[in-house]
């Protein structure tokens, strides 16, 4: 029985944690007891080994309990331990066998993407890429996904410092041109690669966002141009922005709007 008693007094302080976060001015003992209904006296009890131990805190004007400053430090250690890759992989697996494509999971880096996973899918395909190459961000849909949600004053100076050099006749190498397709792609929250890095090959990528709301990657779909039909890529990308959402929610992102 005295284990039991331990064990349902954990859930009555995760429930008190839980009930407390979700009101930002905090509450009173009156309306924790009426909320999971138990008495006050337990509820002071609870709260006053949760404040102890820094998980709790008590408002000193209103008298109210808020969270503790605990839940920051234990919050940082678990955003320090987030490996993209392995956040990521679930749904890149998903992906490839929904599709049978090529799937990409992208960094940038000093004006670059860098690939960090790559999975070939069953269908064949041959493409420069592979994990630990480098590729430039303008003609790739991976590079665009993540420029179109990059500061204007970052992108310039990527352009400035890397150019807009031709790899296919569909490369956009104009940078008024290329800055309008940039506002094209975060308002339709995907990237299109349209044979702009190798010819025959048609790809659609979207950003991955961290914890603060910054772009960290992006993950993209490849496949041959006679297969990625207009009809494809609507389909791919009802796919793509899911899981883009769904790894960015896994980093701490939060979309606010």
């Amino acid at each position: 029985m005295e284990r039991d008693n331990m064990v349902k007094s954990v859930g009555r302080a995760l429930d008190i944690i839980t009930l407390v976060s979700a009101k930002k001015g905090g509450l009173g003992v009156t309306e924790i007891a009426k909320h999971i209904d138990i008495n006050k006296s337990s509820v002071y009890r609870i709260l006053a080994t949760l404040a102890q131990y820094g998980y709790i805190e008590q408002d000193t004007d209103t008298g109210r309990y808020k969270l503790g400053y605990k839940f920051l430090d234990i919050s940082s250690k678990l955003l320090e331990s987030i490996d993209l890759r392995s956040e990521a992989r679930p749904y890149l697996l998903e992906l490839e066998r929904d599709t049978n494509e090529v799937i990409h999971l992208v960094v940038w880096d000093q004006g670059e993407v860098v690939y960090i996973e790559k999975l070939e899918g069953n269908e064949t395909l041959r493409m420069h890429s592979k994990v630990g190459k480098r590729a430039p961000m303008h003609c790739t849909s991976v590079g665009k996904a993540i420029l179109a949600h990059l500061p204007i004053n970052v992108v310039l100076e990527i352009i400035e410092r890397k150019g807009l050099p031709m790899h296919t006749d569909k490369t956009i190498t104009d940078k008024d041109v290329f800055l309008q397709e940039l506002i094209k792609v975060k308002q339709k929250g995907y990237a299109l690669d349209l044979e702009e890095n190798e010819y025959g090959i048609t790809c659609i990528a979207v950003p991955i966002f961290d914890h603060l709301g910054k772009v960290v990657a992006s993950i993209s779909i490849s496949g041959p141009t006679m297969r990625m039909t207009d009809e494809r890529l609507d389909e791919l990308k009802v796919k793509m922005l899911a899981a883009g959402k769904e790894i960015s929610a896994r980093l701490g992102y939060v979309n606010i709007e």
